[in-house]
């Protein structure tokens, strides 16, 4: 099916997708308030990690259900479905690079759903924690 969308319009739509969500943000403040120190967005490591932490070698990716192609919740929208279907498999395979890099090279990689911080946000916020945790009582 064709895009009901001008090219305009759909420029626009695409403009307005952040490069930070909201969800980052809140994630962010939430961990800095509980001592977490790290960089967001670090330009300089494969896959852009949402949250790293170089002197421990920790990278966490923060999932969208919807870019990442959520197992729950994920759907292709209704038009243009070529397309999407091409950019979530493409999505995909670049998370699984992305994870085979890291691991290859010995870092301590956190991949958290979208989901999880809407199902128990504190408990998944405590998972990040405790994850950051292990990673330093390794160094």
């Amino acid at each position: 099916m064709a895009d009901v969308l001008t090219k305009e319009q759909r420029r626009k739509n695409m403009q307005a997708i952040r490069s930070i969500s909201k969800l980052e943000k809140i994630v962010s403040k939430e961990l800095w308030n509980r001592g977490i120190r790290f960089r967001r967005n670090v330009k300089d490591l494969l896959g852009k990690p949402d949250l790293a932490i170089k002197k421990y070698k920790v990278v966490i990716f923060i999932d969208s259900c919807f870019w990442h192609n959520c197992e729950i919740h994920g759907r292709i929208p209704a038009t243009n479905t070529d397309f999407w279907k091409d950019k979530f498999q493409k999505n995909r395979e670049r998370d699984e690079r992305v994870n085979i890099h890291y691991q290859n090279s010995n870092w301590y990689l956190l991949r958290i759903w979208e989901h999880e911080f809407k199902q128990d946000f504190n408990a998944a916020i405590d998972k990040i924690v405790n994850f950051i945790q292990r990673a330093k009582d390794k160094k």
